[in-house]
């Protein structure tokens, strides 16, 4: 065991800082000439950028968000159901037993690319529409085992106050018009005053002379 010697190049030998000219590190002991990092003590932590602010809080905060609501699902398309047997249940654990679907944890859905030409029985996930046409066109089901959301849309309230307005003032007009036509066929029009030209020649003059 005395004899046993560390591999060569494992073991160095210690760098003694501050420790005089003679050490081959004197003077500034390898710190250079003053600055920040020549100081004792210097808080220079991972990701310090001199006091502005550093670009892993920058960059939090710039763009997009992380939707922690969102499911992630594996794809999987029609194309590589082919080889599995016809008239069979395919369900998630039967893909992976498979080793068409390489994750453990991911939910699986199913796309339309590809072709398909055995009956089969899906049961998954989720099943894109082009690939539930192809799977129904080739006499196979599909049935989709995580429920979808559906979003509730709200009509906007139709303003009943306003249109019955403007259904009474389209009203009125109709209603009234009878009633003036009658009135003025009772009434006689008044037969208006004749004006003759001396009459007109007069009146021109006097208004040239005020």
């Amino acid at each position: 065991m005395n004899d046993l010697a560390p591999t060569p190049g494992s073991v160095h030998k210690k760098k003694r800082i501050a420790r005089g000219n003679s050490s081959g590190h004197g003077t500034y002991a390898g710190r250079g000439i003053k600055g920040q990092k020549s100081r004792s003590g210097p808080d220079l932590r991972i990701g310090f950028e001199g006091g502005q602010i550093p670009l892993v809080r920058a960059l939090s905060r710039k763009r997009g968000f992380n939707n922690r609501f969102r499911v992630e699902f594996e794809p999987i398309n029609v194309g590589q159901l082919s080889k599995l047997s016809a008239g069979s249940t395919v369900t998630t654990e039967s893909l992976r037993e498979a080793g068409i679907a390489k994750s453990r944890l991911l939910p699986v859905k199913i796309l339309g690319d590809g072709d398909l030409s055995v009956k089969l029985s899906i049961e998954v996930e989720r099943v894109s529409a082009s690939a539930k046409a192809k799977i129904e066109a080739a006499g196979g089901s599909v049935t989709e085992t995580l429920e979808r959301k559906v979003k509730e849309v709200t009509e906007a309230p139709v303003r009943r106050a306003a249109a019955d307005d403007d259904d009474d003032e389209d009203e009125a007009p109709a209603e009234a018009a009878p009633a003036a036509e009658a009135q003025a066929e009772e009434e006689p029009k008044a037969a208006r005053p004749r004006r003759t030209r001396a009459k007109a020649s007069d009146e021109s003059e006097e208004s040239s002379e005020e």
